[in-house]
């Protein structure tokens, strides 16, 4: 249930955030912050509200936008797992590769740039008429 309110909540504010209009606003309390400045003195206080205001906003959006980031990635390589699934001659060894160590992914992608680079040398019109056929 938390979890659910987290995504929708999360959903919405990184929506809102991300629009022109969220920037638009955000330079026009700058700006209003900086012309009150001789109002107040510049004084301590002044400054400190705007650091804390930033330092809050920024550290409340560092997670919403890591929460987007990875419900994201994760439609995304559930979306790729499900195309590797359906395609007749691909490799199912690729589904859930994400879970690797780097070093695994990294040495799988040398492979495979090296086996795309030995078919391409060896037969370009062949690798063209095999990826005709195939999609």
């Amino acid at each position: 249930m938390l979890d659910r309110v987290f995504t929708i909540v999360a959903g919405r504010i990184a929506a809102l955030a991300g629009q022109p209009v969220a920037f638009i606003v955000a330079v026009l309390l700058i700006i209003g912050w900086g012309l009150t400045g001789p109002v107040f003195g510049f004084s301590d206080t002044w400054q400190l509200i705007v650091n804390t205001s930033t330092t809050i906003v920024t550290f409340l959006m560092v997670f919403l936008i890591q929460n987007s980031q990875n419900r994201d990635a994760a439609a995304l390589q559930a979306k790729l797992d499900e195309l590797i699934r359906a395609v007749e001659g691909a490799r199912n060894e690729f589904i859930g590769i994400e879970h690797r160590s780097d070093t695994e992914i990294e040495a799988i992608r040398a492979r495979i740039e090296l086996e795309c680079s030995v078919d391409t040398e060896a037969h370009p019109a062949a690798t063209v008429d095999r990826l005709r056929n195939r999609y």
